[in-house]
């Protein structure tokens, strides 16, 4: 299933948000590490229903991400 893609834009926007707080990572950093991220394909390909998950979720699952390359 795909999302609309302006809606998914937007809340491609959230999650980098409230990912950079909780990382403490600047928006750029954030922006940065998400357009590489394992996440940001599965979204972007419509692979899965992702899409539907809550921002926050989405948010802590690229942050683990995160962690998991910068150990």
């Amino acid at each position: 299933m795909n999302a609309n893609p302006v809606l998914l834009q937007k809340k491609y926007s959230r999650i980098i948000e409230m990912f950079a707080e909780q990382a403490g990572l600047t928006l750029d950093e954030a922006l940065g590490f998400f357009y590489h991220s394992l996440l940001y394909q599965l979204l972007k390909d419509g692979l899965s229903d992702l899409h539907c998950m809550s921002d926050g979720y989405l948010a802590e699952d690229l942050k683990e991400e995160y962690c998991q390359v910068y150990r």
